[in-house]
């Protein structure tokens, strides 16, 4: 099954008017938004919100800035070297870096697919009254679907680029509408660029052990895990993406463009963060103005239980909206993550890592299956094991991408290639930093409920 590991090269993009160019700049970034803004992130978001208010609007600028960077020095990695980047790791570092770091990718959408399959689900759940069992027909038809396209199609780059463009307005027109309704404090939301640490985290930033007091005379509780950063951490992991920021070298590729088209990339980069941020951003402020002091962030344990907090306070119509925003998300991030996870391995490996290629359909394959089979045949207790694994993946393999996009990037102006400016190098290695402390506590964490 071995193919060629060394993408072809596609035509340079073709001059046009600004406005054209303009146009044709955006397309690979807004993918990887897609990816990023899934029903993780759309929850994360909210319960953030939900909890602090506006108080984090600056931790959400802040990973923003760090994705923007990391996108942008990915596009250039895509561009500037002739291989792919697994295949230029392997030829600088050995194949064994190249498969840890497409292995670890597979591993984390394979795991977390699932989580993709039940958003697709409860952003529909909220508007089906029926007592027919309709989640299984729903699951079984959409990864039927999705294989039959990759397969069916012979380029599936550009169909997936203006899919990607329609679910993104759909996103907007959703959370937008509940937004205007919402009409957040711009005071608050100015007030929330000042860094600060609400009172509730000025504790460890490590994770603790902590045994809940027992009342006199009864077997003490058993020790709990206390992560008060939980939530913050899962709002910078969801918009600071390493994974998706990687893959973003992959997509320029597909999408043809040469050193060239360098000035045209920085633009792509930027209009796809502003949505990924725009949108956090609106779902965020939503939640702070309507939920924050009525609600408790724990009782929003997913996507749809925010749509159904906000139909008492807005109707019926608003909920609608905030459903077809999370369908977006999700179906978007479900897509994608399958891609991401195909696309990796196959380069990790050593086969062609083009979307087009029989590998890495079959790899996308493989992570649709995995995703829907846990879906449905495991309960929430039994996908634990299956989260637990997929955070040790990203322990090691966020790191893992993080230092290569860095490293990759570094070499590119050593080797006679166009240098990476000094902004996107101190950026992307400020990123690798957050990428290694976070995985830190994701394995500290791991560590106390073994």
């Amino acid at each position: 099954m071995a193919e060629n590991s060394t993408p072809q090269t596609a035509a340079p993009i073709s001059a046009g008017l600004p406005r054209h160019r303009i146009l044709r700049s955006v397309g690979p970034a807004l993918i990887v938004a897609c990816v990023v803004l899934g029903p993780g992130s759309i929850l994360t978001s909210s319960k953030v919100g939900c909890q602090f208010g506006y108080q984090m609007v600056w931790v959400l600028l802040a990973a923003g800035l760090l994705m923007l960077a990391a996108v942008a020095t990915a596009a250039r990695v895509g561009v500037v070297f002739a291989g792919s980047p697994c295949t230029e790791l392997a030829n600088r570092l050995g194949r064994p870096v190249a498969v840890l770091a497409g292995v670890s990718v597979f591993a984390i959408a394979a795991c977390f697919q699932f989580s993709n399959n039940l958003g697709v689900l409860m952003s529909v759940e909220p508007l089906i009254r029926t007592n027919v069992p309709w989640q299984p027909m729903v699951l079984v038809g959409l990864n039927l679907a999705i294989i039959a396209c990759l397969f069916g199609f012979r380029r599936l780059y550009q169909p997936i680029e203006k899919l990607m463009a329609w679910l993104v307005g759909l996103m907007l027109l959703g959370f937008a509408a509940n937004l205007l309704l919402a009409r957040p404090s711009l005071l608050g939301l100015l007030r929330g660029l000042v860094p600060g640490i609400p009172g509730a985290l000025t504790g460890s930033f490590l994770p603790r052990l902590e045994t809940a007091a027992a009342n006199p005379g009864m077997v003490a509780a058993a020790p709990r895990v206390v992560d008060p950063w939980l939530s913050v951490q899962g709002l910078v992991a969801t918009t600071f993406s390493i994974a998706g920021a990687f893959y973003q070298a992959y997509l320029v590729k597909e999408k043809g463009w040469s050193t060239g088209q360098l000035k045209q990339g920085l633009v792509d980069s930027l209009a796809g963060m502003s949505v990924l941020v725009g949108v956090s951003l609106m779902i965020m402020a939503t939640s702070a103005a309507v939920l924050a002091g009525k609600v408790a962030p724990t009782d929003l344990r997913s996507a749809a239980d925010v749509a159904r907090q906000l139909e008492p306070l807005f109707g019926s119509a608003a909920k609608w909206l905030f459903c077809a925003g999370i369908f977006a998300g999700a179906f978007s991030s479900f897509l994608v993550n399958s891609l991401v996870g195909g696309t990796l391995l196959a380069d990790g490996l050593g086969y062609n890592p083009r979307l087009d290629s029989r590998a890495t359909k079959i790899f996308t394959v493989g992570v649709l299956l995995i995703g829907m089979v846990v879906a449905l045949a495991t309960d929430a207790q039994g996908r634990v094991p299956l989260i637990i694994f997929a955070q040790a993946a990203t322990v090691l393999g966020g790191p893992v991408l993080a230092l290569s996009l860095w490293y990759l990037a570094w070499r590119a102006g050593t080797e006679g290639r166009p240098k990476t400016p000094a902004w996107m190098l101190a950026l992307t290695g400020a990123g690798a930093a957050v990428v290694i402390a976070l995985a830190l506590r994701t394995a500290w964490r791991i560590y106390l409920t073994a």
